[in-house]
């Protein structure tokens, strides 16, 4: 196929790739299902993550990247061989151009594993970019103007912030708190006040259908079914969304925290544009209901969710990768 070039946002919890004229065209889990046996790999996406929690012994399910960074060499290397050959198949003419998201925070040596991995897994050529620029072009933030522009991207792992200026980030900051944070305090949360043991699937169903940032007037509530801590027998609960509120208080806090440390150290003639402007959220997590409003309220600025936060990465991979000149200023390495 003649593919020349390829956009991945590879997340914590799901990696979309972007094609050129042709829009996102796989979103699937980053999970990988691997044989103890023989260590080889049984399954990639989405059919991994049903493997989640449900394996024998002798099966793992796992999730190879941690916080947006790579924690298993070799399962992402074969993650990311799996997208890229599900996108333009195993028969191939050319070998792809890949640009690859990662978080803005990350090291050199982890971004040199994310180079390798890429390269390793068929790409020509391997691209770096960092996630808020990326986020930004997706999200049709003007980032080359002398204007200051900020985003606010919240995935499953990390929440990056940071001020765009003339295509640069003129100042980032990013906390290990996200999607998965969430779902880990909603189980925490549940097991300390209903005595039930839930897992993270569950606890993910409970955030997207009754997770908000703020206490709502008119509650929703959920029925949720796990395992009683007491007994060990199945129960079933009704979970409403103060329950959610309240447990993932400590989160929201450390994401606020953040956005008032990034404007801290932002010039005043930036922040003057901020307020004028607002700040952009993007991330699959920046669907929490409310968690827009939140920070409006707390920080005093406008604020307000891109179209399709989910893609915004993923998009702005490849439009970055489309128009490289444009764009070689956000570059971060090459190989």
């Amino acid at each position: 196929m003649f593919i020349r070039s390829i956009g991945i946002d590879l997340g914590t919890t799901s990696t979309l790739v972007y094609l050129p004229k042709k829009g996102i065209v796989v979103n699937e889990p980053s999970a990988v299902a691997v044989s103890m046996d023989d260590r080889k790999i049984l399954a990639v996406g989405n059919e991994a993550k049903e493997m989640l929690g449900r394996t024998p012994e002798n099966i793992i399910a796992v999730k190879p990247l941690k916080d947006g960074v790579i924690a298993d060499y070799r399962t992402t290397e074969a993650m990311l061989r799996y997208f890229i050959n599900k996108t333009i198949g195993n028969f191939r003419i050319f070998r792809p151009e890949v640009m690859v998201a990662v978080p803005a925070g990350i090291s050199s040596t982890e971004r040199r594993a994310v180079i390798e991995a890429t390269i390793s897994a068929g790409a020509r050529a391997a691209y770096i970019i960092k996630e808020p620029i990326a986020a930004a072009i997706g999200a049709d933030i003007p980032i080359g103007s002398s204007s200051g522009h900020m985003i606010i991207d919240i995935g499953g792992g990390t929440a990056e912030m940071a001020v765009i200026s003339l295509g640069g980030i003129v100042s980032v900051n990013s906390v290990k708190i996200g999607g998965n944070k969430f779902d880990m305090a909603i189980i925490e949360h549940t097991r300390r006040k209903y005595n039930l043991s839930i897992g993270e699937r569950t606890a993910e169903d409970i955030k997207i259908s009754v997770g908000s940032a703020l206490y709502l007037k008119n509650k929703l509530n959920v029925e949720v079914r796990g395992r009683d801590v007491v007994t060990g027998l199945p129960r079933s609960i009704s979970v409403i969304s103060d329950d959610v509120t309240e447990a993932i208080q400590n989160e929201l806090e450390g994401i606020i925290a953040s956005v008032k440390k990034t404007l801290n150290e932002t010039s005043p003639e930036l922040a003057a544009d901020i307020m004028d402007k607002g700040i952009v959220m993007s991330g699959g997590s920046s669907q929490l209901r409310n968690i827009d409003q939140l920070v409006s309220r707390t920080i005093g600025v406008p604020v307000y969710v891109a179209d399709e936060p989910v893609l915004c990465v993923a998009k702005g991979t490849g439009i970055a990768l489309d128009n490289l000149d444009s764009y070689k200023r956000s570059i971060l390495a090459t190989k």
